[in-house]
């Protein structure tokens, strides 16, 4: 392997890796009041209850698997 080839390498794995999607990492959360008391609810988790799907970046087939999954527990 010539080392053209392998800086060719090396910058196709670092464009490959940098064009995945990350975690959203910080996850904000929305705190309900109700009779029984307080609850902290994920805002994703909160959206599914009110039959809302979020979906952002491309889809891959791990983000298709998720958002089936979300409909099937939607139907």
């Amino acid at each position: 392997m010539t080392r053209n080839s392998l800086v060719e390498d090396l910058v196709n794995a670092h464009l490959a890796q940098s064009q995945e999607p990350r975690g959203l990492g910080m996850v904000p959360i929305v705190i309900e009041q109700s009779g029984r008391g307080e609850r902290a609810y994920d805002i994703y988790s909160r959206l599914l209850r009110e039959r809302v799907i979020f979906l952002v970046g491309p889809v891959m087939d791990q983000t298709a698997n998720l958002v089936v999954a979300q409909l099937l527990f939607l139907e």
